[in-house]
């Protein structure tokens, strides 16, 4: 074929697949109330149009007509600026686009499969770095890529910062489909975790579709795409139960000496915050199962010295005491259970696992009945307890009185009787092994 044959084939089955496109999101239109008052193939030609016009300006922006009218006609007006990446021979070509008006420029990097551009977000008031990411193939570019990546990141560490776009990698084997895996896969997935994990960077959730690259055949798909952040600073809803912890993050707080400008003394702060906090929830709530089972025998000695003799002033205080603390500490273990079960769930599941049981742990104790109350007061000793659930389980589930209903004369459909003594006849030996 000569090359315009070539060319003239390949604009036909990019027509192909806009109309197709087009014609598709118009369905979807009308299934969410769309309407169109005039003709609605009209309509679908002038999308296509419409489409064919963007395609064509970002086909001949990477191809090298880049002048700053043609990013004007892809934005849409002329309040935008832009950076781009020639990629190696116009592969891997990117390009990054900002709202002069949202987002003051100040410098740019540009490397191998990424741009990076640093600037003022106005509404916010804040300095950040945006870095769009465009990665090859080849298992080493990309390694090198999240080298440098990670050492634009540590030197901008005041600045918020964001790292978008095709990373080429995948986080674990869910996210790639149809695709022959081997060690390198394995390798691959481990290093580019821990390129996320090393930069405190959280991998935003995608809504829609699961994939976001497609072999044209669908035989293979993968999620490559994604938007890395700053991983966001954490709490324990259950510290608030516990009295002091307020006076403890202010007085904490205070004491850190960090220098820098105002964002870099907040992130340093916080990460100091983050290892005391650390230290208190393990001291104080890491041992929280232990603390009740001390509770509940002091309280159980207790009941067993009432039971031969009656209990001096200052051990009934002492008891009232520790049901009080049992309450707060089975509070705070509500609390834990409830917020891991929000924060996992996702990544979990309902399955046959440590969480599944945690999550029917903390129901168990949920559904616990601590107490009742009996003559208008209330009651936590176990025997009362259980007589009183008993009295009014018995109450709610009595008889009822014959009410003269009779189904004597109803004809029920039944087996024939060779066929029920068909259904209890011993297996043969032939029967066995036929369906081993």
């Amino acid at each position: 074929m000569s090359d315009s044959e070539i060319v003239e084939c390949n604009n036909r089955l990019r027509r192909e697949a806009t109309q197709s496109e087009v014609t598709r999101l118009w369905e979807v239109g009308k299934r969410l109330g769309t309407t169109c008052s005039g003709d609605a193939g009209m309509l679908i030609k002038e999308m296509e149009t419409l489409e064919d016009r963007d395609n064509q300006v970002l086909r001949n922006f990477m191809e090298g007509d880049r002048g700053d009218s043609r990013c004007f006609s892809l934005w849409g007006d002329n309040k935008v600026g832009w950076v781009h990446n020639d990629g190696v021979n116009g592969a891997g070509s990117t390009l990054s686009m900002w709202h002069k008006e949202a987002f003051h420029y100040v410098s740019h990097t540009v490397g191998k499969g990424f741009i990076a551009v640093v600037g003022h977000h106005v509404k916010s008031n804040c300095s950040c770095i945006i870095i769009n990411v465009y990665a090859a193939c080849n298992p080493s570019e990309k390694v090198s890529i999240w080298e440098v990546v990670s050492a634009i990141r540590s030197i901008h560490q005041d600045k918020v910062w964001c790292c978008c776009g095709d990373f080429n990698a995948v986080r674990c084997a869910a996210e790639r489909k149809g695709i022959r895996r081997n060690a390198s896969n394995k390798k691959e997935i481990r290093d580019f975790n821990d390129f996320i994990g090393s930069n405190s960077m959280e991998d935003l959730p995608i809504v829609g579709k699961k994939f976001t690259w497609f072999k044209a055949d669908g035989s293979a798909k993968s999620r490559l795409d994604r938007i890395l952040g700053p991983k966001p600073f954490k709490s324990i809803d259950a510290w608030l139960l516990e009295p002091g912890f307020k006076d403890l993050v202010r007085d904490k707080w205070g004491s850190y000496e960090v220098q820098g400008n105002n964002i870099t003394k907040v992130k340093e702060k916080l990460k100091l915050l983050k290892l005391d906090l650390k230290e208190f929830n393990r001291s104080v709530f890491g041992n929280l199962e232990d603390e009740k089972r001390k509770i509940l025998k002091e309280i159980e000695d207790l009941d067993v010295k009432d039971g031969v003799s009656d209990l001096l002033e200052g051990e009934k205080l002492r008891r009232l005491e520790l049901v009080s603390q049992q309450k707060l500490v089975e509070k705070k273990m509500e609390s834990l259970y409830r917020q891991k079960a929000r924060s996992n769930w996702y990544k979990y599941g309902d399955s046959n696992s440590k969480f599944y049981h945690t999550t029917i742990g903390w129901r168990r104790l949920k559904n616990e009945v601590k107490g009742v109350e009996l003559n208008n007061q209330w009651c936590e000793e176990p025997e009362a307890v259980r007589r009183e659930i008993k009295r009014v389980f018995e109450e709610r589930f009595k008889a009822t009185p014959d009410l003269g209903v009779r189904l004597g004369a109803v004809e029920f459909r039944s087996l024939p009787e060779e066929v029920s003594l068909k259904m209890i006849e011993v297996f043969s030996e032939e029967e066995v092994t036929e369906a081993v």
